[in-house]
């Protein structure tokens, strides 16, 4: 009676294995979800970030607006504060000049601050 055993495999080889029957009843779907797949990643890679740019740009220019907006409503509020309440025996009846000076004085400072830092363009670039 024969061995009913499997044959050991040689020296030096591995054995060999049944690779499994490809699933050819489904090969549609299959080549579907690998071109949606594909899409996904190139979709990933291309709007993702420029979606992100554009919320972002969106974001900071809201952002701009309402500083600008703040900045200049509250350059308004401390003009009319300062014109409230700034005496009358110092600055006179009519004192607005004054609340301007008050509020330029820092900001003429400062611009010439920052122009003292500048520095002089390369001659040679010209």
């Amino acid at each position: 009676m024969p061995d009913a055993r499997p044959p050991e495999p040689r020296a030096g080889r591995a054995p060999l294995r049944a690779l499994p029957a490809p699933d050819t009843t489904d090969w549609p779907a299959q080549a579907a979800d690998t071109i949606e797949r594909a899409v996904q990643t190139v979709r990933e890679k291309t709007t993702g970030p420029a979606i992100t740019v554009a919320r972002w740009t969106v974001a900071g220019f809201f952002a701009l607006i309402m500083g600008v907006t703040t900045a200049i409503l509250l350059c308004i509020l401390l003009v009319r504060v300062l014109v409230v309440y700034l005496p009358d025996d110092v600055f006179g009846e009519t004192h607005v000049w004054a609340a301007y000076l008050i509020l330029g004085l820092p900001v003429f400072v400062i611009g010439i601050w920052l122009l003292s830092k500048r520095t002089s363009p390369d001659p040679d670039d010209a």
